[in-house]
């Protein structure tokens, strides 16, 4: 196991660098003392997204502020594979696992996307991204997955670059299986899920019709989009990221 392993992991937004004294705010105050039981003296691991991990200790302690300082660096910047997970939003509890098993599997971007049947497009960006940081602490990555604003299918298809593939998942199954189609990918790429109950007709050849695209299918079963969504994300870090 790694050294300072078992540290509490903090993520925070501000610079990080040796010697810096940091005030918590009032909620990252409260999770130290009122939760982690934390008092003067205590040690943690700190982290931005940018500047990597560092070790820091806790000094002037209440109840509402704590004060960190910035020792030395453990871990330098690394960011993880260049990888999109675009999906349907579904259910509160359904997008929440989406949201933490990607960013555990290590996805670079989080982009929600309104299909037809789509049926809970309503999604708060700041619950979601606390959410990212909570599994980003836990899962010891050291960045934390970009999280873009809700669009609809056809403003995502306009707006694509097309140097990016996009591997869909194919509901229908017509299309080559998934492991076997991403072992071909050279280049950066993303990955579409759509809603529960799939992609309307038109949107699947309209889809189809673009020259970046590439249909994948999952297999012979009807998998449910959250289920659907870290299948393929786990196929394509087996094949192309940085699982080997």
């Amino acid at each position: 196991m790694r050294e300072n392993y078992k540290l509490t992991r903090l993520y925070l937004e501000v610079h990080l660098s040796a010697g810096a004294e940091i005030n918590l705010s009032k909620s990252q105050a409260h999770y130290l003392v009122s939760v982690l039981r934390m008092a003067d003296g205590g040690t943690l691991r700190v982290f931005n997204g940018r500047d990597g991990e560092w070790r820091a200790s806790v000094s002037d302690v209440s109840r509402k502020s704590a004060t960190i300082t910035i020792a030395e660096q453990l871990r330098p910047a690394q960011k993880s594979p260049d990888i999109w997970l675009c999906f349907a939003p579904v259910r509160k509890h359904r997008n929440s696992f989406i949201l933490e098993k990607a960013t555990e599997l290590g996805v670079s971007a989080l982009k929600p996307v309104t299909t037809a049947r789509t049926q809970f497009g309503k999604m708060r960006l700041d619950k979601m991204h606390a959410q990212i940081i909570e599994a980003a602490e836990q899962t010891e990555r050291l960045d934390i997955p970009e999280l873009d604003d809700t669009t609809t299918l056809n403003q995502m298809i306009n707006s694509w670059p097309e140097n990016r593939t996009l591997i869909f998942a194919d509901e229908k199954g017509d299309a080559a299986p998934a492991l076997e189609a991403i072992q071909n990918i050279s280049g950066p790429a993303a990955l579409l899920i759509g809603p529960e109950g799939g992609f309307e007709d038109d949107e699947r050849t309209h889809l189809r019709s673009q020259s970046y695209v590439l249909p994948v299918s999952l297999g012979p079963r009807i998998l449910r989009a959250d289920t659907a969504a870290i299948s393929l994300l786990t196929l394509w870090q087996a094949v192309q990221g940085d699982w080997n």
